[in-house]
């Protein structure tokens, strides 16, 4: 009988080393009438063109800088500058549209409580933690008692966008401030003078966090071996494997309200109505 029976997992309790969120928030900002940033060839579209629109915007960096907050122990003040890359299309002739890439830059700025440290952080790397390290490696670096600012943001929205004069502008950097790692996603050198400027309204959801190390002791269980084999992929009959995958029914149809809003039936009547309003 001893010998049918399944080894159980061993559990034990285990100490593990994370970060812990200390405090957070939640922001949707409203960036009116800023500045994108243009190459040479696109500026000269912008100029010359009859009609812009703005397809997409996409979040391709940021900059986090956090301080402490003068008289307020324990509190920091977190400075976000987020670079967003817009995708453009340009009238340049009847039938003819040019596409074409900018960066805008957008800036917010949160205080967050984010507790207090003194203890001086060190980790073992490769060729700094040994008796004789190598003199062509860095040395160890210790992390500052500051805490850890996480910014988490989803594509903006573009809400509106216009061609105005320079003077109309609202800019919080300019050409140099641009990341390098931004300025190589553009194809050809960025345009700091020119005529007109195109300015965006761009809509954006956010959350800000602050997180510090921490140890915490957890339930911990011996790591299973999964009994789901892998199946293997048959380049010979394509068609084979397109049988095997499921049939995309939401595809085709399209959510209602009701789905979309998740209304619960009233008075548990799953046929109700499904206006939220009524």
């Amino acid at each position: 009988m001893a010998e049918n029976r399944q080894c159980q997992p061993v559990r034990e309790t285990v100490c593990i080393d994370t970060y812990r969120v200390l405090d957070s928030c939640r922001d949707k900002d409203c960036f009116e009438d800023t500045r994108v940033y243009l190459t040479e060839y696109g500026q000269q579209l912008l100029d010359s063109g009859a009609a812009v629109r703005v397809k997409s915007a996409k979040t391709v960096w940021s900059y986090i800088d956090i301080d402490e907050v003068p008289f307020n122990r324990g509190f920091y003040q977190i400075d976000i500058r987020i670079f967003i890359r817009l995708t453009i299309e340009v009238c340049v002739g009847p039938g003819h549209v040019e596409e074409i890439c900018g960066i805008a830059a957008v800036e917010k700025r949160v205080i967050l409580f984010g507790s207090e440290g003194n203890v001086r952080i060190f980790k073992s790397e490769g060729g700094c933690s040994g008796f004789c390290p190598s003199g062509r490696r860095s040395a160890c670096k210790s992390a500052t008692n500051l805490p850890v600012a996480v910014l988490e943001t989803v594509d903006p929205i573009v809400l509106s966008y216009k061609v105005i004069p320079p003077h109309m502008c609202k800019c919080c950097c300019c050409v140099c401030d641009i990341p390098e790692q931004v300025v190589n996603m553009m194809d050809g050198n960025m345009c700091e003078q020119g005529g007109n400027i195109l300015a965006v309204t761009l809509g954006m959801f956010s959350v800000i966090r602050i997180e510090r190390p921490a140890q915490y002791l957890v339930g911990a269980a011996e790591y299973s071996v999964p009994e789901k084999e892998c199946p293997e992929a048959d380049d010979d009959d394509p068609c084979k494997m397109f049988r095997k995958m499921p049939f995309p029914v939401g595809e085709f149809y399209p959510p209602s309200q009701c789905a979309i809003n998740r209304c619960p039936p009233r008075n548990n009547d799953s046929h109700s109505h499904c206006g939220c309003g009524d």
